[in-house]
This record gives structure tokens, C-alpha cells and sequence, in this order.
């Protein structure tokens, strides 16, 4: 559990140039937590801190989650799982996947890696994970598995929050917006929790919807954000070409690797943003990098399926 205390862990912050940025008149620097751990990076090693040092606290042997094939939560939940010795369960969906459990795992890298991680995968019916988080649902895995400490999907709970509060130090206080993606809102409202007065947090939802801003204010009262909801390329899980371009020519010329799914949107709305001139001239921006590069390979099947440019890896 050495890695998972209480202790808080820094990520570096790095500055991007670019001429969009110099002509709009403002600065962007990178908050790099994608760089805080190779299989458990961002927000999900933010979200599991403090709910995998919880089930210690309880005295639970085996943690369960959900999500679907290719979540970014599901791989970190079986890598921290096994780095502090407790057992996990994901609940996947989509049960067509059991099928030929060996055939989707040769073909899907993020179940894979869970299942070398001591992951046990559990797969149901769409209809049946739209119903997951009923108490009946629950109380039949706990009579299928026996007790187990139940993360939700994503992540997102009191602890994922109080964890991603701490994404923001100290040495932040001098940026004026604070960027970030959004996917179930808990990253975003442990950001706005932690921000100053004079700091505006804007999150690029990776989905589309309106729900987000209730699920949001159900873990944070402050008014000081707003969700930039053009960005998020049609859909959960969803890319084009131009979102492709932009990923790898920002990997090219930065150097830093963007997932299709979270940052690639965020950082892509940042710099059409800027380009529009919706940012005031001196405006100082830090985006946080929530990690999720394991996404990219699933990605990539999809692009390659439909013969489009493939992701930069």
C-alpha cells in the first residue's frame, strides 16, 4: 500500500509552444498526470487512492467494478488491485464477449492486461448493466462472489473526489482557467473544489448530454466552471479525421502523447478555442493530462476497421 498512502503525489507541469498560442496572446502549460504511474496514470490513480486504502481500512479482500471493453477504469482497477494484494471482479459489458473469451482477449489489449493483472471478468447484457447499480443486482453478486468493496463505473464516488482534489498544488494558484476532460464528472468537481477565486474551470465532455452538470453539483457547490460541450467529436468513443491529425501532429511537435477518448478533445477544443479568440489576450491555461493512453490501441482497431489514419503510438 506504499504507493497508495496518504501521501500526495506531484506531477510535473509542462509548458506548450505554439504559434496559435502566440497569436492568441496566451500561455498553456500541461499538467502531466498521465506520468504519475505507467499502468495506474491520472485521475484513475486519483479516483482509487483513497477507495483502495478504504477497503484496506475495512478489512475487504477483493474490490468490484464496472465498465466496458475498453475502460481506461477497469485496466487501472485490475493493475492497483494487484499492486496492494487485493483481488478484483469487473463487471463488463457486453456478453457476447464470453463467447470465446480467448479469441477477445487476443483481440482487446485493455481486457487483457486486466485479466495478467488477476482480474475476473464477469460479463452481462447491455440491458442488464443499464440495471447494475440496483440493490437486487448488487446483493446477486455478493451471493455469486461473497462480499467484495463495489467502486462504481468510472470510478466516481466521496473518495475518487477527495482524491482528484489533490491534482491541483499549491504552485497552480497562478493559472486563471483550468482545463480538463470529463467523462462521469468526478475528476472535474475534485478540480473545482481545490480551485481559488480567481481560477475558472472549463471540463470537455468525451460524450454528449446535459446530465453531466447534476452529476458535477452533486459533489462540488462551487459555481466558478462550466462544461465546452462542441468538442466531443459525436460521441463517447467516438474520433475523426481531423481529431486523428490533430492527436498526431501534437505528438509530433510537443512530444507528449494524447488519448482519442479524454485529452485529444480537450486539448484540440483548447487550441480551436484560442484560435477563435474566446480567450482574453494574457489568459495563463493549465489542462490536466488524465493519463488514459492505454485507450489508444482500441482506438486504433476501430480506425483501422473503417480505413482511416491510425493513432501515432
Amino acid at each position: 500500500m506504499q504507493f497508495f498512502s496518504s501521501e500526495t503525489i506531484f506531477s510535473e507541469n509542462h509548458p506548450i509552444t505554439h504559434p496559435i498560442l502566440d497569436k492568441a496572446g496566451i500561455s498553456l502549460v500541461i499538467k502531466r498526470e498521465d506520468q504519475i504511474h505507467s499502468e495506474v496514470s491520472g485521475n484513475k490513480f486519483r479516483k482509487l487512492k483513497y477507495n483502495l486504502i478504504e477497503a484496506k481500512k475495512q478489512g475487504f479482500t477483493t474490490i468490484l467494478t464496472f465498465g466496458g471493453a475498453y475502460s481506461n477504469h477497469i485496466a487501472a482497477t485490475a493493475a492497483a488491485g494487484k499492486m496492494v494484494g487485493l483481488q478484483t471482479i469487473g463487471i463488463i459489458r457486453g456478453d457476447e464477449l464470453a463467447k470465446d473469451l480467448e479469441k477477445t482477449l487476443s483481440e482487446n489489449d485493455t481486457l487483457k492486461f486486466a485479466s495478467s493483472s488477476g482480474m475476473h471478468f464477469k460479463f452481462i447484457t447491455r440491458e442488464a448493466y443499464r440495471d447494475k447499480t440496483s440493490t437486487a443486482f448488487i446483493e446477486q453478486l455478493r451471493d455469486e462472489f461473497g462480499e467484495f468493496y463495489v467502486i462504481p463505473e468510472g470510478g466516481t464516488n466521496a473518495l475518487a473526489i477527495k482524491g482528484c482534489e489533490e491534482i491541483l498544488t499549491d504552485t497552480d494558484v497562478g493559472y486563471d482557467v483550468i482545463c480538463c476532460a470529463v467523462g462521469t464528472g468526478g475528476t472535474i468537481a475534485g478540480i473545482v473544489n481545490s480551485t481559488h477565486e480567481h481560477q475558472k474551470v472549463l471540463g470537455f465532455p468525451a460524450l454528449k448530454g446535459d446530465f453531466l452538470f447534476e452529476e458535477i453539483r452533486k459533489y462540488t457547490v462551487k459555481t466558478n466552471w462550466d462544461l465546452v460541450q462542441e468538442y466531443h467529436f459525436g460521441g463517447y468513443g467516438k474520433i475523426n479525421q481531423e481529431g486523428v491529425a490533430f492527436i498526431n501532429t501534437f505528438k509530433d511537435q510537443q512530444h507528449i502523447a494524447l488519448d482519442p477518448v479524454y485529452t485529444g478533445k480537450m486539448i484540440f477544443g483548447i487550441f480551436d478555442m484560442a484560435q477563435n479568440g474566446v480567450f482574453p489576450k494574457n489568459t495563463r491555461i493549465l489542462a490536466v493530462h488524465t493519463g488514459g493512453l492505454q485507450g489508444i490501441d482500441g482506438m486504433n482497431k476501430k480506425l483501422k476497421k473503417k480505413r482511416l489514419p491510425l493513432i501515432t503510438i
